[in-house]
């Protein structure tokens, strides 16, 4: 079985799928593991839309300027961020945090006044605060399919609003990434690198 640390030594990113489909109970697993990822406040804003069927990954596809890769793959994730939710969910998170005594009640006060700041942003100046903590179940879910012989790749490159119109979604939900998942159809070597030295700051 895979470490950890193999799992994220072996992950690549995926543009070639074969077209066997994926098992539901590896989707569901996969979705588990994005619902144990760790959120601010534990606000868990992620959400998720599963895509199958041929004719909405073209679409998808197209929305992703083209990228035609995504229609091959036998699943596609659309990662979304619920930003009411976020904002709620920040709300009662930090309430029972504060309760259980895991933070202190200044620090609670501290980011229930930043909630109402926040409440009057922009969703464009918003959107980016929320999609880091969707990034990290992403994440999970990348490392995770591996367990299941299963490549990923994530799509940034996307027109939110063309996604959001896909599914007759309104501006509360954050297109965040397309993760297109299958097995994978070819073994990429590991891009460039950094060395160790090179992401430490003096």
């Amino acid at each position: 079985m895979l470490t950890t640390k193999d799992a994220i030594e072996k992950r690549r990113s995926i543009r070639k799928f074969k077209p066997d489909p994926i098992p539901d109970e590896y989707i569901t697993a996969l979705l588990d593991a994005a619902r144990l990822a760790p959120s601010g406040s534990n606000a868990q804003p992620w959400r998720f839309k599963i895509v199958k069927d041929r004719e909405t990954k073209l679409k998808l596809a197209k929305a992703a300027y083209n990228q035609s890769f995504i229609a091959e793959a036998p699943v596609v994730f659309v990662c979304c961020a619920d930003i009411k939710g976020y904002l709620n969910g920040t709300v009662s998170g930090i309430q029972d945090l504060g309760k259980i005594g895991a933070i202190e009640d200044r620090i609670v006060k501290i980011i229930l006044k930043r909630v109402e700041k926040i409440k009057t942003m922009h969703i464009e100046e918003l959107s980016p605060r929320i999609a880091l903590n969707v990034a990290i179940a992403i994440e999970h879910i990348v490392l995770r399919a591996l367990d299941f012989g299963l490549g990923s790749c994530w799509v940034r490159l996307i027109d939110e609003q063309m996604v959001r119109d896909i599914f007759g979604w309104d501006e509360n939900i954050h297109v965040v990434a397309l993760l297109p998942i299958g097995y994978p159809a070819e073994s990429p070597p590991q891009r460039k690198r950094l060395k160790l030295e090179e992401i430490l700051i003096d």
